[in-house]
């Protein structure tokens, strides 16, 4: 892999990457309003927001790398069902070692594990609704200089007309059923 191909499939990962890092910034939020001492926060946002960001920016990577489908949720789906449990154990690992200055396991891994594989798809499904919101735009920037920046949006911007001509499409159908049922009222007097 050469460097402009890795410089380029470096800033497709950014909004996923930031997206990654806000949930520990939501955690450290989240520990401070349950009243835990500052430091402990912040350990606590830094394990969790670390993990995450490193991999929703290697989601952004693979979306760029044409390994992941934008658009799809399946693909999304299954790489957080792998991801979040790893991620919240290297949280639970990196935050015994932040606070009590030795790394903690959960007493029952596989359990914990098989939970938060279970909660995955909600974070799935947050990830991914904040990502297509969020990385057009960035990607709409960049493209002129990164080609597979060009090829994502290009996507994103394709996938948006077809919702809006889809919408479009329905309302005219509306319209056209409300225009028929306006010629039928008169002749009935209004009633069915």
């Amino acid at each position: 892999m050469t460097t402009k191909r890795m410089r380029d499939l470096g800033q497709i990962a950014i909004p996923g990457a930031g997206i990654g890092a806000s949930a520990g910034l939501a955690a450290l939020g989240l520990a401070l309003i349950v009243g835990q001492p500052i430091g402990w926060a912040v350990a606590t946002g830094v394990a969790l927001g670390l993990p995450l960001a490193l991999l929703g920016g290697g989601f952004g990577a693979l979306l760029g790398a044409r390994i992941i489908t934008p658009g799809v949720f399946a693909p999304a789906g299954l790489y957080w069902f792998v991801g979040f449990p790893v991620a919240r154990l290297v949280h639970e690992v990196l935050a015994g070692l932040l606070i009590a200055g030795r790394p903690a396991l959960p007493p029952d891994v596989l359990g914990f594990l098989a939970y938060q594989a279970m909660i995955s798809l909600g974070f799935a499904i947050g990830f991914s609704w904040l990502h297509e919101r969020f990385a057009p735009g960035w990607l709409r920037r960049i493209a002129p200089d990164n080609p597979p920046a060009d090829r994502l949006y290009g996507f994103y911007v394709q996938h948006a007309q077809a919702q809006w001509q889809a919408r479009e499409n329905r309302r005219r159908d509306r319209g056209a059923g409300q225009g028929l049922g306006r010629l039928i009222r008169p002749r009935t007097g209004g009633r069915a």
